[in-house]
């Protein structure tokens, strides 16, 4: 019989840590972020595990010690939110460019300003074309299984790529749900001993990491570290497979929900889809044919796979937690690329919610769901971005 458990998010992930036990992990304090990382510190001083718990004075030190760390040869782990993720921005892409496999929750919160702890998504979606793969989680569960899976494809010989795992500040991290936790001997036969590559402290191997390189051959690097992006696809799949042969639970490189008959459908990432999975099987008691698309797997886009599953329909409303300030924003402009080649493809509406927390509610969803029916049934043109549950002030 499985092992119930009531945590929260944050718990939860400092548990996953616990059980993968990282040679390294450096990190500096933020909310909604410090609860997990505090609790994994205290792991450390009980002698949990064998971590070198390194403490510095900022994130951008933070995620400079992760590199060093790793690219001496160690398992390494980090953690942060908002402003840290945006103090860490110089040293993501030298971690990326250099091939280290460091592991980071990312607790998703807002960028100042006006100054904000809460949770939308303009933190990761800043960095999301840093070189690193992103995971995103609905739920505490989700982001669970997700942490460990992402050693395991950060760490594939033919990866070797830093990965970020998403989820939701406030709103998942410090909220209770119940969880089905893993044995820790079960994690640690997943995720295996570590094996580093061309590890600088391996002084019979000598090797040379970050060394400049001018016009001759930076163009070709920077294409050889896309068709290594290229390769994650497959790598994240078959971990999930092996995943799921573990412990039940199925995970792709996204979530198709009532998607296969649907004329409608919603886009969406992270906590926000479970409440539009509610909506949607309320919708289709009433014979409205809805359904939802969740990505897992951000970086890479699986551009491909997202058109195949929703090209069939004929609105889509893609919810996006961030905003590109003068653009469409992030989520919507990769559906949209997704989108393009088909000559069968939906009208597409993009619809900006949740930002600094704002609550995100059930006639938000069932809101949208009627628009795309007007849209669909011509009563109404469509408005490409427009944004939800706005307060008017006089």
């Amino acid at each position: 019989m499985k092992k119930m458990t009531a945590v929260t998010g944050n718990e939860a992930l400092a548990e996953a840590l616990r059980q993968i036990n990282p040679d390294v992990c450096a990190a500096y304090p933020i909310t909604p972020q410090t609860d997990m990382m505090q609790r994994f510190a205290d792991f450390v001083a009980d002698g949990l595990v064998d971590t070198e718990m390194m403490l510095v004075e900022s994130e951008h030190s933070a995620m400079s010690a992760c590199i060093g760390a790793s690219a001496g040869g160690g398992r390494v782990a980090t953690a942060t939110s908002g402003p840290g993720l945006a103090l860490m921005w110089e040293m993501l892409y030298v971690a990326s460019g250099m091939r280290c496999p460091i592991v980071m929750p990312v607790i998703n919160r807002a960028l100042s300003a006006p100054l904000n702890i809460h949770c939308d998504h303009s933190d990761a979606m800043g960095a999301r074309d840093s070189g690193w793969i992103q995971l995103w989680s609905e739920n505490a569960q989700e982001a669970y299984d997700n942490l460990i899976m992402a050693f395991r494809i950060a760490e594939h010989a033919g990866i070797r790529l830093p990965v970020m795992v998403c989820m939701d500040g406030f709103i998942i991290s410090h909220s209770v749900g119940v969880m089905d936790f893993l044995s820790d001997d079960k994690v640690q036969r997943f995720v295996g001993d570590f094996t580093p590559q061309e590890a600088l402290l391996d002084i019979e191997r000598p090797v040379s990491y970050g060394p400049l390189i001018v016009t001759d051959q930076y163009h070709e690097y920077k294409k050889a570290q896309n068709e290594i992006m290229d390769s994650v696809f497959a790598v994240t799949e078959a971990v999930a497979s092996e995943f799921e042969y573990l412990s039940g639970r199925r995970y792709g490189l996204f979530e198709s929900y009532r998607l296969e008959d649907a004329e409608i459908g919603i886009v969406v990432l992270n906590s926000a889809a479970g409440t539009c999975k509610d909506i949607i099987d309320e919708a289709r008691e009433n014979g409205v044919k809805v359904g939802l698309l969740k990505p897992r797997l951000f970086r890479p886009f699986p551009y491909t796979a997202v058109a195949d599953a929703l090209s069939h329909l004929k609105a889509v409303c893609v919810l996006d937690r961030s905003d590109s300030f003068g653009a469409f924003a992030p989520l919507f402009a990769e559906i949209a690329a997704s989108l393009y080649p088909r000559e069968q493809r939906p009208v597409l509406l993009n619809r900006i919610y949740g930002l600094g927390g704002r609550d995100f509610m059930p006639e938000h969803v069932e809101a949208v769901i009627n628009e795309m029916m007007d849209v669909v049934s011509r009563r109404i043109a469509a408005m490409p971005k427009k944004y939800i549950s706005l307060r008017q002030y006089y």
